[in-house]
């Protein structure tokens, strides 16, 4: 049972930047596509939600790649210049 709460809880950790990046590229294409609505309203771009957007929309893909660049890091997946230093005192 402790497994499966474990593997429950990493999937979450995944799922949750995935949605808030998802929802970040949905506010910032919102965003910019409100300046070519109908003349009647508005035609401009809403910075604040572009803002937000962007934000959730970094922060999130910022997240889930960093984990996979430990995750392989750790497994030896990397290029040479992206491996661990080891020090010469130990």
């Amino acid at each position: 049972m402790k497994l499966k709460l474990q593997r429950l809880l990493a999937v979450l950790l995944l799922v949750i930047p995935g949605i808030a990046a998802t929802y970040g590229f949905l506010a910032m294409k919102d965003a910019w596509f409100a300046q070519f609505g109908p003349p009647e309203q508005n035609p401009r771009i809403l910075w604040s939600q572009f803002a937000v957007g962007f934000v959730l929309f970094v922060a999130g893909v910022a997240f889930v790649g960093g984990w996979i660049f430990f995750r392989d890091r750790k497994r030896n997946y990397v290029a040479p210049r992206f491996k661990q230093k080891k020090n010469k005192n130990k």
